[in-house]
């Protein structure tokens, strides 16, 4: 099974709010995650990512790979994330 920390979308229509999960890579985009990991909110103009960053820490070091999206949240966060792949 190869995990990824990837976007899953919740909230209304016209209004995006997003979840960072850990999820099987062949999972649907709202497909049930391993691990909730934070939240994304594009509308906010301060803290928009909030994320426990011990567990994003830990999915990256079992070789959990970020997806193109969450590697830059994580890089402007100023969080550990490696080069996705």
């Amino acid at each position: 099974m190869s995990v990824r920390i990837r976007l899953q979308r919740i909230g209304r229509p016209k209004r995006a709010y997003y979840r960072v999960v850990a999820i099987d890579q062949r999972a649907k985009r709202n497909g049930k995650p391993i691990e909730i990991l934070g939240q994304y909110d594009p509308v906010l103009q301060e803290n928009k990512l909030n994320v426990k960053k011990d567990r994003v820490e830990y999915w990256l070091k079992t070789g959990a790979k970020p997806s193109d999206t969450v590697a830059d949240l994580l890089k402007k966060a100023s969080a550990p994330a490696e080069e996705s792949k």
